[in-house]
C-alpha cells in the first residue's frame, strides 16, 4: 500500500494514508464511520488500487454489496490479482444472486488462490448452496482435506463452525455439536460464537450478571421513589388536617354565643 501511495504527491499521499488507517481501525467497530473515511480516500485517489480495495471492504461491511463489488472489480483490473475473488462472489450472494457466486466457485481463478483463499471460496460456495435451499449440498461442499486436518490455521475455526452449522441445518445434531466443539477448540481469537451454540444445544442458559444488577437497581429505585411519594402524600394529608383543626370554631366561641 505504501508503495502504491508513492505514486502520489507527498502531501496527498499522507492525507490518503491517514484516511486508509482510519478505515482499517474502524472497520469492525464502526463500519459506517469507516465507510465515510473510505469515501474521502476515494475522492482523493481513485486511481490507487489499495484505495479502491479499502473502499470495497468498507462498502461490504455496511452491506452496500453492489458498490463493494464495483470497487473490488476496479481493484482487480488495476492489479490483476485474484485474491478478492471470494469476497466478490460473496457480494453476489449479498445481492441475492447465489447462483452467480456458485458459478464463480468453479472458475479457473479459484485455482490461483492460496490455501486461505480457497477455503474462503468454499465457505462462500456452501453459503450459496444454503441460499438456494440445497442444505445437503452445503454439507458436502464443506467436506475437504482442510476440514479433516488437525492442523490449526487462521481459517480453521470458521470452516469447522460453518460445517457444524450446515450439519445442524440437515438435522444431524449430534455431529453438529461435535464440530461446534472442534470449532471452539480452534477459535483462539474468538472469531465465532461456537461456545454459545454449544450451550444452546446443551440447553444451557447464561444470565448476564450485570443486567441482573441493573434490573435490581431499577426495582430498588422504583421502590424508593414510591416510598418517597407515599411519605409526601401522608405529609400533605397531615398538614391539611392541622389546618382544618386551626380554622374550625371552638365550642363557646363568639359564633356559638351569637
Amino acid at each position: 500500500m505504501r508503495q502504491e501511495l508513492m505514486s502520489l504527491p507527498k502531501g496527498l499521499a499522507e492525507e490518503v494514508a491517514r484516511n486508509l488507517v482510519m478505515v482499517a481501525n474502524l472497520l469492525d467497530e464502526d463500519p459506517d464511520q469507516a465507510y465515510e473515511y473510505s469515501r474521502v480516500a476515494l475522492r482523493l485517489a481513485s486511481r490507487v488500487a489499495a484505495v479502491r480495495e479499502a473502499a470495497g471492504f468498507a462498502a461490504y461491511a455496511t452491506a452496500k454489496y453492489s458498490e463493494a463489488l464495483a470497487e473490488f472489480r476496479a481493484a482487480r483490473r488495476m492489479t490483476g490479482s485474484v485474491e478478492l475473488w471470494p469476497v466478490m462472489a460473496d457480494c453476489e450472494r449479498g445481492m441475492g444472486r447465489p447462483e452467480r457466486a456458485l458459478a464463480m466457485a468453479g472458475e479457473p481463478e479459484v485455482q490461483k488462490l492460496d490455501k486461505a483463499g480457497q477455503v474462503e471460496m468454499r465457505l462462500v460456495a456452501a453459503g450459496a448452496r444454503k441460499d438456494m435451499g440445497q442444505a445437503d449440498a452445503a454439507v458436502v461442499t464443506l467436506q475437504s482435506p482442510e476440514l479433516a486436518s488437525n492442523s490449526i490455521q487462521p481459517w480453521t475455526a470458521r470452516l469447522r463452525y460453518a460445517y457444524a452449522d450446515a450439519l445442524l441445518d440437515v438435522g444431524r445434531e449430534t455431529e453438529a455439536r461435535e464440530w461446534f466443539a472442534k470449532a471452539l477448540e480452534a477459535d483462539q481469537g474468538g472469531t465465532t460464537n461456537a461456545s454459545d451454540r454449544l450451550a444452546e444445544l446443551d440447553g444451557v442458559e447464561f444470565t448476564d450478571a450485570l443486567e441482573e444488577d441493573e434490573a435490581e437497581n431499577e426495582v430498588t429505585a422504583d421502590a424508593e421513589a414510591e416510598d418517597v411519594k407515599a411519605d409526601d402524600t401522608q405529609s400533605e394529608t397531615e398538614t391539611g388536617t392541622d389546618t382544618e383543626s386551626e380554622s374550625k370554631p371552638e365550642s363557646g366561641s363568639s359564633g356559638s354565643q351569637g
